[in-house]
């Protein structure tokens, strides 16, 4: 028997990173991969192309028609199709222009709180002893202060802008992926194949990420997509109290403030806000579930 027939190699497993063709069959026929992606689609583009598709400039006062109802309803105006606030500016201009500043803390908070989150969970989870316990012990130790007080606190120390609100997200919300992660690096790293790959010679750099990080990323995904929506929700509670961004810039969570004194006589002032929220979070989370189901192989399988 040669050496070569001695030599040892990874076998294929269901935790490796499945991006095959089964995987994107599977990937079309999640009704949820197309809602979800839809409906993020169409607020991305409203976002991008806000100046061309928004009727008004989004900080412009008309004082003749303040509290304008939507257009469908009795007394609303064409040029108005979602009515005015209190100060006669466009509902619906300042709900696309809102957006931009949505998906640009949702994309770049949820990113870095990937990053830095997982990273440490690969770490602690795939070393164990003295890294893990440093680790969870930051962890835990970090998640002992409430989020939202953490946040003020963060926010009222950086300054109000649209990069110091990812800064707080990142700093708040990088826990989640740590302790959620490592729990499944902790249940990898005893795989048969992570370990042929230490037999055959594999750096625990290489063996991290070639072996230990595809099977983690469906989960990556989801985590990701969640805490998109999370961060979008942070960022509307803080520009609600006035500690997300200037008053120049539009943001669905300072509509939700401007629209409390006439909640009651112009709804419509508060639901169109309320509604982006609401479907903006839901399509993260039905795309992110249907990612996860299509790239994970034992989830895929239960779905055949």
């Amino acid at each position: 028997m040669t050496a070569s027939a001695l030599t040892i190699s990874p076998a294929p497993r269901e935790g490796r990173f499945p991006v095959t063709r089964a995987a994107l069959r599977q990937l079309a026929r999640q009704r949820r991969v197309w809602v979800g992606g839809g409906i993020l689609l169409v607020i991305l583009l409203l976002a991008v192309f806000a100046p061309l598709v928004a009727p008004h400039d989004p900080l412009e006062q008309d004082l003749l028609h303040m509290l304008t109802p939507p257009m469908w309803a009795a007394g609303g105006s064409g040029e108005f199709p979602l009515g005015t606030d209190g100060l006669g500016r466009c509902v619906l201009s300042r709900a696309i222009f809102g957006a931009r500043v949505a998906l640009t803390v949702a994309i770049e908070a949820a990113l870095g709180s990937m990053l830095l989150g997982s990273a440490l969970a690969l770490l602690g989870g795939y070393f164990g002893g003295l890294v893990d316990r440093a680790i969870s012990y930051v962890v835990d130790l970090w998640m002992s202060f409430p989020p939202v007080v953490l946040s003020l606190i963060l926010l009222v120390g950086l300054g109000t802008g649209v990069d110091k609100v990812i800064l707080a997200v990142v700093l708040v919300d990088w826990t989640r992926f740590c302790r959620v992660i490592r729990a499944d690096v902790l249940v990898i790293r005893r795989r048969d194949y992570v370990l042929a790959a230490r037999l055959i010679g594999f750096s625990h750099l290489r063996t991290m990420l070639r072996e230990v990080l595809p099977a983690v990323v469906p989960l990556m995904i989801t985590l990701f997509s969640i805490e998109m929506g999370v961060a979008i929700i942070v960022e509307a509670t803080l520009s609600f109290i006035g500690l997300s961004v200037p008053p120049e810039i539009t943001t669905w969570g300072q509509m939700l403030a401007d629209a409390r004194n006439d909640m009651q006589s112009a709804a419509w002032v508060m639901l169109t806000p309320v509604l982006c929220i609401i479907v903006t979070v839901l399509g993260c989370n039905l795309l992110g579930d249907g990612v996860r189901v299509a790239l994970d192989p034992r989830l895929r399988l239960r779905g055949e």
